[in-house]
């Protein structure tokens, strides 16, 4: 049997656990990257169509020039966020990324606060703070802007510019 191998029955030796580093902030900073070049890459015509919109809506609603963040994520704004476990960062107050085969939203948490708008918005998939779009087409544009503008609400009673 090689070195690596587990005998039968004895137990499995765990991987060491890295430590946690809370004053690291989040992976996912604001770079200097150019968000038309980004869009401009976006590969299907349809999706590219879509992000043009939804960064038209994102950036009436909330007054503020685009950047990037990572490297795939169009943001707008940005606020500074400190978790009871002493880890901090920034991030961008919203924003969205066109990823293959749906564009993701980042928005509020909680959409279950949010039913009716949510019924009224169309054919979506959601996750804790993203909302996931296969096509502009699928959704109810004026549900869209409401939700935006609900998230930035939210986000401005949470965290005060």
């Amino acid at each position: 049997m090689p070195k690596s191998a587990a005998k039968p029955g004895a137990p499995q030796k765990q991987p060491a656990k890295k430590p946690v580093n809370k004053k690291s902030g989040n992976k996912t900073q604001a770079t200097s990257a150019s968000v038309r070049a980004f869009i401009d890459a976006v590969a299907d015509p349809a999706q590219r169509a879509d992000a043009e919109t939804i960064l038209a809506l994102m950036k009436a609603a909330t007054g503020e020039e685009p950047a990037m963040w990572g490297p795939s994520i169009i943001g707008f704004g940005r606020y500074h966020y400190k978790y009871d476990s002493g880890r901090e960062g920034e991030m961008c107050r919203i924003g969205f990324s066109p990823r293959k085969g749906q564009t993701v939203l980042y928005m509020i948490p909680g959409y279950e606060d949010v039913p009716d708008l949510m019924a009224r918005l169309g054919k979506v998939k959601t996750g804790k703070s993203c909302l996931y779009i296969k096509k502009l087409a699928d959704i109810d544009m004026a549900a869209l802007r409401e939700l935006i503008a609900q998230s930035l609400r939210v986000m401005d009673e949470k965290y005060p510019r």
